[in-house]
């Protein structure tokens, strides 16, 4: 009997390389040619000289590729390894892939061999990872299908878990009117919906443009002891953001700090990838600026609606302070996680701090040594080139700053605390 694998990222760290997918998936195709058994002796030598890692990462970009016809050989030889394990994600992600290719017969032939000799709560929790992999690939008749044999399974009473992964499954397909009635029928049959679910139909009525509908629900959550916090607030604002909904951004950012919930990365990403002046001056940066109120004045300039009362509350928060480590051997700041437009104003932010702490400090203050840690590309779509180390190397040319590419760490820039101290004051 074939069994799933052990938990297995939806986004894995990169292990064979870009060239190693490369590689790969070109000897599959020259192999394939008509004949699948020459590309299953490409996959059991792949997987035979290659590790767990490397073999798992490799189904992963067959699933992402959905190339139905290479992932389940390659499913079928990693579950003959001595290390394969059950876990019903894997198998899930395979049975989507092969339906969603047209392979409904061996995608049902995998869901029947995967459910032998498992317990009620191990099929419970594997049709609940069908819903989502279905739902993910825009099936909804077989997503439905599963949620209704699962209600079968149970003699009806399905349990909480069930009903959230259909609501969070209907919301993913863009059906969140469907999603409020199953949420419904769950509250009639005793459960609390968590803010997680109540979440994704604020984001599905969010993406198709329903803010009514949306801030509705926000206030339906509420109302449930499920209060607006950072995550839920993120969500909101990347709906406004994404249908250019300035003014509400601004509203909602006021109604966070005046609520306390605070600010994160996550939110300088949501807000500034919705403001166009400065995804415009990062595809033609021109001169750099030097300081917040320099960028104000250009987004004035700009006079579109919002933009300039989104950056006023962003920079009003304590993000830089959580990023930015001060001591006397050392001034740290980390863009990892930070979008182009956050570090852009991160960046005029922490020049605004350095020259107020640095130009009022006697000698013996200023730390040894300035650092920016950016990345040097390893996770980037691109790998070895990180648009965030290109972007702070390029202003901290365009500035003349004395922060250079540490020899030794080529994610970073560094420099004296007192040559940055003269640059600067």
């Amino acid at each position: 009997m074939i069994r799933c694998a052990l938990p297995f990222p939806s986004s894995p760290r990169c292990h064979l390389g870009r060239h190693g997918h490369h590689r790969l998936l070109t000897s599959l195709s020259s192999a394939s040619g008509g004949d699948p058994s020459a590309a299953d002796r490409v996959i059991r030598k792949f997987v035979a000289s290659s590790s767990r890692t490397a073999s798992l990462e490799a189904l992963s970009l067959l699933l992402s590729r959905r190339l139905s016809s290479f992932a389940l050989p390659m499913y079928r030889r990693i579950s003959e390894t001595a290390w394969f394990r059950w876990n019903p994600k894997l198998a899930a992600d395979v049975v989507a892939n092969l339906e969603a290719g047209g392979r409904s017969t061996e995608a049902d032939a995998l869901i029947s061999n995967s459910i032998l000799d498992l317990a009620p709560k191990e099929i419970a929790l594997f049709h609940r990872h069908l819903i989502r992999a279905y739902s993910e690939h825009g099936l909804s008749h077989r997503a439905i299908e599963v949620f209704s044999r699962l209600k079968e399974i149970s003699g009806g009473a399905v349990d909480a878990a069930s009903y959230e992964a259909m609501i969070c499954g209907l919301c993913e397909l863009g059906l969140p009117q469907e999603a409020e009635l199953l949420r419904e029928e769950m509250f009639s049959a005793g459960f609390k919906i968590s803010g997680f679910a109540f979440r994704s139909v604020v984001m599905a009525y969010g993406r198709s443009g329903s803010f009514g509908d949306m801030r509705r629900v926000v206030g339906i959550m509420e109302g449930s002891g499920h209060a607006l916090d950072t995550v839920g607030a993120n969500v909101v604002l990347s709906c406004y953001g994404d249908h250019g909904e300035l003014p509400e951004m601004v509203s909602l950012l006021r109604k966070m700090r005046d609520s306390g919930i605070k600010f994160s990365i996550r939110t300088y990403n949501s807000v500034l990838k919705s403001c166009p002046t400065i995804g415009s001056m990062l595809q033609d940066p021109g001169t750099a600026l030097q300081s917040i109120r320099e960028l104000i004045k250009e987004l004035e300039k700009a006079a579109l609606l919002g933009e300039v009362e989104l950056v006023q509350e962003l920079v009003q928060s304590s993000v830089l302070d959580e990023i930015l480590r001060w001591s006397p051997s050392e001034v740290k700041l980390d863009l990892h996680g930070l979008h182009l437009g956050s570090v852009y104003v991160i960046l005029l932010q922490w020049l605004d701090m350095l020259r107020d702490r640095l130009c009022s400090t006697e000698g013996s203050c200023v730390p040894l040594e300035v650092t920016v840690v950016c990345g040097s590309g390893k996770h980037s779509s691109v790998r070895g080139q990180s648009p965030v180390k290109g972007l702070v190397s390029e202003m901290m040319f365009k500035l003349s700053s004395p922060l250079r590419i540490d020899r030794n760490n080529v994610g970073r820039f560094i420099a004296k605390g007192k040559a940055v101290k003269e640059w600067l004051c």
